[in-house]
């Protein structure tokens, strides 16, 4: 397997990926990775794929998000073809784009998801570092990994780029 930015070459495979991981919610996640890569808040360097002999398999994306006026990352989506789930595509995905995140000296990132397939990456409650959910009903989902440039005074409600907020 082989983890790598993300071409132009690679717009199709990631919605058919996208798609494929998402079945049960048809379009809204293929919708939001097409909306975040027209946004400002797109970073190339954080979309990443997951490669197998060739094809894409899985992605991943960190896009510009804020913790009051701070930046900061929100992860998301992660998308892995389902039949090669379980094998480790998640994992490097996300271990590929936290250390791509912490070369860049982003202070953390944020996400919405299961705390307990989250935390084996060092997610932990977003309220213990005091930042807030941008929907206080996602609470007990939020989560944030810090990074090198973390810094305790990096508080305050967590806004992720625009297109979320169509979701």
């Amino acid at each position: 397997m082989i983890i790598r930015r993300e071409s132009a070459a690679d717009v199709e495979a990631i919605a058919n990926v996208t798609e494929a991981a998402f079945a049960d919610r048809p379009g809204g996640e293929v919708w939001l990775v097409g909306a975040l890569r027209e946004d400002p808040g797109w970073l190339p360097a954080l979309s990443l794929v997951a490669e197998v002999e060739g094809e894409v398999v899985g992605h991943v994306v960190c896009t510009r998000g804020f913790v009051g006026e701070t930046p900061a990352l929100g992860l998301g989506p992660l998308s892995v073809r389902p039949d090669v789930q379980r094998r480790g595509v998640g994992k490097a995905l996300v271990h590929a784009v936290l250390g791509a995140a912490d070369a860049l000296d982003e202070p953390l990132v944020a996400l919405l998801g299961d705390p307990a397939y989250y935390s084996r990456y060092g997610f932990r409650a977003a309220s213990e570092f005091g930042v807030v959910p941008p929907n206080p009903e996602w609470a007990q989902y939020f989560q944030v990994r810090t990074l090198s440039a973390y810094r305790p005074e990096v508080r305050g409600a967590f806004r992720y780029a625009e297109p979320f907020n169509r979701l």
